[in-house]
């Protein structure tokens, strides 16, 4: 992390459990959140990896369980927050109440964002938007890969309806 310029590095599939942060010995700090039973599998698990900067201007973060976290920042801008949302989304092939409770959470987190704020949501979400963005112009281009997929059509939705681009 020292040789790039990211500031915030995100990490997925972590396959930790329990929620907190750990301070490296190179000086970033690693904010976790996997799962909370002590005798969990060792799957899912999304982290954080904060650069000195980073840290500098970190607010606060919180656990949303093993598949997303959320931490804010302090911007340049006075009374703008930068929001950052890493997650880790349920496969194609998970069944259907997994999927919309992944996705009824981020929408509540998203939701309670202010829209002033800067948001960033990042992360795996297991998901092709595919090439045509027909309906979706506004949120996205034409240079995805193949067809959209059924987490595809989650991910998009989920931005339109919350005015965000996706990028990639």
């Amino acid at each position: 992390m020292t040789k790039c310029a990211h500031l915030v590095l995100r990490i997925s599939e972590t396959h930790w459990t329990q929620v907190g942060q750990q301070r490296l010995t190179t000086g970033e700090l690693l904010l976790y959140s996997g799962r909370e039973e002590e005798n969990a599998p060792y799957t899912q698990g999304v982290a954080l990896m904060l650069s000195k900067q980073a840290q500098n201007a970190l607010i606060g973060w919180e656990s949303h369980g093993p598949r997303i976290i959320k931490a804010s920042f302090k911007t340049k801008k006075e009374g703008i927050t930068m929001n950052i949302i890493q997650c880790y989304a349920p496969t194609n092939d998970c069944d259907e109440d997994a999927k919309d409770q992944f996705y009824n959470r981020l929408q509540s987190i998203v939701e309670k964002c202010p829209t002033k704020d800067l948001t960033i949501m990042m992360g795996d979400f297991n998901a092709k938007v595919g090439m045509d963005n027909t309906a979706y112009e506004d949120i996205m281009g034409r240079h995805g890969l193949g067809e959209r997929n059924e987490n595809g059509e989650r991910f998009a939705n989920l931005c339109a309806f919350n005015k965000l681009v996706i990028g990639g």
